[in-house]
């Protein structure tokens, strides 16, 4: 990007910290066969006496980012190996939920949010206090019908990680840092349970959202999986020990565009089909164009905007995370903030993002 653009962006993620969206912002793009990202650190990775500045070093939670960098492309790669089938069944792969009403649903409803799950649930208050509870858990929740809605939901990818580590035989965060992280040399951009000695965005000092979500509920809210630093915002992923398909991956805005440049052409680790795959419509005529774990930017409302080509697509993060690729453009695009940091925050973040993408897109357009 020009020296002319550079401080264009500079200049809104400042405005965006002095609106209070967030203590601070990572943002980054790159085109595809660029050696290396333009990124631009705003605002404060951690607020204190003294704050800890945001850099393009930091590490941020990326929570829902989790579900197509890590699901969405372990699932791509797992198809690719005759491990997994996107019309397999859930019983077929977890024969114990048979007869359950989630017995039927399929591996590409779940990936494009059309199984009839919820949005969310606290599965940790659903059932007994350890891992082995999980699947019960899940057969337990309302199923609605599947097939005919678009209904984005977090309970759908726990379980689409619980299936990948079933047919791999591996943990899902060995199965992403065996055949994602190291062939691409990410491992030290990106990872679950990060160690102590990254430098990561401060999180939420209380799980204020989750306690509400579950006092509504009428369940106990002791049992929210208590918050810490390096442990995902999300209380199912911290049930889980930090790795699970919903959430749970943490890193920098390097990191995920070093990940989120496989989706473009001429890129290693998937094939064109693939790629072509993962980014199809395969939820035409429904609430939301859906990929394959992505959201397309064809969708109503979404976070992309309209600087964006039709066939881009994207995620976002409630921490107040990022991406989106144009393949028309051959650009990706991330935007990392702490907005949990050290409070929830419930601002929209979509008028930013957008404004964002287009500063980008015109420069190089």
């Amino acid at each position: 990007m020009s020296e002319n653009r550079l401080p264009l962006v500079r200049r809104l993620l400042e405005s965006a910290v002095d609106a209070g969206l967030a203590p601070g912002f990572v943002a980054g793009w790159i085109r595809a066969g660029e050696a290396s990202a333009s990124i631009v650190a705003m605002g404060d990775a951690v607020v204190g006496c003294p704050p800890t500045p945001a850099t393009p070093a930091t590490w941020f939670d990326l929570a829902s980012l989790t579900k197509p960098l890590v699901v969405g492309t372990s699932s791509l790669l797992a198809l690719r190996a005759g491990e997994l089938s996107l019309d397999a069944t859930v019983a077929e792969v977890l024969p114990e939920t048979r007869g359950r009403e989630l017995a039927d649903r399929t591996v590409r409803q779940l990936l494009t949010h059309t199984s009839g799950l919820p949005a969310w649930a606290p599965i940790y208050a659903l059932g007994r206090r350890d891992r082995s509870s999980i699947i019960e858990s899940l057969c337990g929740l309302p199923v609605g019908e599947a097939g005919t809605h678009v209904v984005y939901s977090c309970p759908g990818f726990i379980l689409l990680g619980m299936i990948l580590e079933r047919v791999t035989g591996a943990s899902l965060d060995r199965l992403f840092a065996d055949r994602v992280l190291f062939p691409l040399g990410l491992e030290e951009q990106l990872a679950f349970r990060p160690d102590a000695g990254r430098p990561l965005a401060g999180g939420a000092r209380s799980p204020d959202t989750e306690r509400s979500l579950v006092i509504e509920r009428k369940l106990d809210p002791s049992r929210i999986p208590p918050v810490a630093a390096a442990e995902p915002d999300d209380g199912n992923a911290r049930f889980l020990g930090g790795v699970a398909g919903n959430a749970g991956l943490f890193g920098t805005a390097a990191g995920v565009l070093g990940l989120t440049g496989v989706y473009l052409e001429g890129a290693t680790l998937l094939t064109t089909r693939e790629r072509a795959l993962a980014t199809a419509d395969h939820t035409p005529g429904l609430e939301q164009a859906r990929g394959l774990a992505w959201q397309l930017a064809r969708s109503p409302g979404c976070s992309g905007g309209p600087a964006l080509a039709s066939t881009a697509f994207g995620h976002t993060g409630f921490t107040g995370t990022s991406v989106w690729v144009d393949p028309t453009r051959e650009l990706a695009m991330t935007l990392l903030a702490n907005r949990v940091h050290p409070g929830h925050r419930e601002t929209d973040l979509h008028p930013l993002r957008r404004r964002f993408h287009r500063l980008v897109v015109d420069e190089l357009s």
